[in-house]
């Protein structure tokens, strides 16, 4: 009697399973380019029948997108960098970003009483944002000595619950410090308030077109950095091995403290860039952008430097049009309440579409494995 040998087959249920998955994806994708679509249409037909924001409004709003969103991709980028280090997402990034602002307040308003933020503000402005960068990187590095370096070879599970329970103890903290309030940063001078116009084709107000340039220049610093100095080269190494890293000779604990200085550093500009633009600051101003900014930095793909940039801006732009060019254009009331759900809806979105972000993740040879 000849053997026969039993061949594995999925059962019935498994496959039904997996049908009901992929069918549901598809139908997911479906019906967000079908709603994106109608919600474009309707809102180009309202803008032809001259309903609904004019042409400058809209550019407003771009505008203040691309404000917003520059400063959740500084945010993002330390997300990124600490992913791309410790294979962990620091929830406590959200209070260095606070820190820096914070600092910059108090910084900014003694040179606001002292007389040199309307007679020079140049230099205080200069001198706020490196006073917000160094609050946030001794914050930055502090976290990391006291509540990551200890647990550097424990699960990953523990370090990103340590680093939710940071989050907290900051917040906090910083609200008995300095009390629960919304403290108001000092007025920028009355030439920055008023729009400056840009190669006679339009106008931008001078507050915002400081934040995007600001913004714009510490990314490409940090870009620079990353990739053209020593420094940068051993951060890459690093986020690549640890253990090669360690033997070709980088010193692996320093390359990490530099990787959570320079992500403070720019969460501290993000910092002082955030309370110049809305001009509110308080315990809890980094809970929110803080989620935004990691939001942003999944969207363009986590430990992806340039992705994390672009994921910022992207979001930025979702959240200042979004609203009222998809929304506002299938007659949904009370679109400029609901930013936030148009954020996070883009989120998932992309990535229903591409699982791996905008750019794709940058992952260590640990993680690929």
């Amino acid at each position: 009697m000849p053997l026969t040998v039993a061949t594995p087959t999925l059962s019935v249920r498994s496959r039904a399973r997996f049908n009901w998955v992929d069918s549901f994806l598809l139908a997911l994708r479906v019906a967000a380019v079908v709603i994106i679509a109608v919600g474009l249409v309707g809102s180009i037909v309202n803008f032809t029948q001259g309903e609904g924001p004019t042409a400058t409004a809209w550019l407003d709003l771009v505008i203040s997108g691309l404000a917003q969103g520059a400063m959740y991709g500084l945010i993002a980028l330390g997300y990124s960098m600490v992913y791309g280090v410790l294979g962990f997402i620091n929830f406590a990034h959200g209070e260095v970003f606070m820190a820096g602002a914070m600092t910059g307040f108090f910084v900014a308003s003694y040179f606001f009483d002292s007389g040199l933020w309307a007679s020079n503000f140049v230099v205080a402005i200069i001198l706020v944002i490196l006073a917000g960068m160094l609050a946030s990187i001794i914050v930055a590095v502090t976290v990391e000595k006291i509540a990551y370096r200890p647990l550097r070879n424990a699960p990953r599970l523990i370090p990103l619950i340590t680093s939710i329970g940071i989050s907290f103890f900051l917040q906090y903290s910083a609200a008995g410090l300095f009390g629960v309030a919304n403290k108001s940063f000092p007025q920028p001078p009355a030439s920055l308030s008023r729009k400056i116009s840009i190669l006679g084709l339009f106008d931008i107000e001078g507050t915002k077109l400081l934040v995007i340039v600001l913004a714009l220049v510490s990314m490409a610093g940090l870009y620079l950095f990353v990739e053209r100095t020593k420094t940068g080269r051993a951060m890459r190494a690093v986020a690549e091995d640890k253990e090669i890293a360690g033997l070709m000779g980088v010193n692996v604990d320093r390359t990490i403290v530099t990787t959570f200085a320079v992500g403070g550093a720019m969460a501290g500009i993000a910092g002082i860039l955030w309370a110049l633009l809305f001009r509110g600051v308080s315990f809890d101003t980094g809970f929110l952008p803080g989620i935004k900014a990691f939001t942003a930095a999944v969207l363009g793909g986590i430990g992806n430097l340039v992705g994390a940039m672009l994921g910022g801006i992207l979001l930025g732009l979702f959240e200042g049009v979004g609203p009222l060019l998809i929304l506002g254009g299938l007659g949904v009331p009370g679109v400029s309440q609901l930013k936030d759900v148009v954020a996070f809806t883009a989120l998932v979105l992309v990535l229903v579409f591409k699982p791996s972000g905008l750019l794709g993740e940058r992952l260590s040879s640990e993680d690929r494995a």
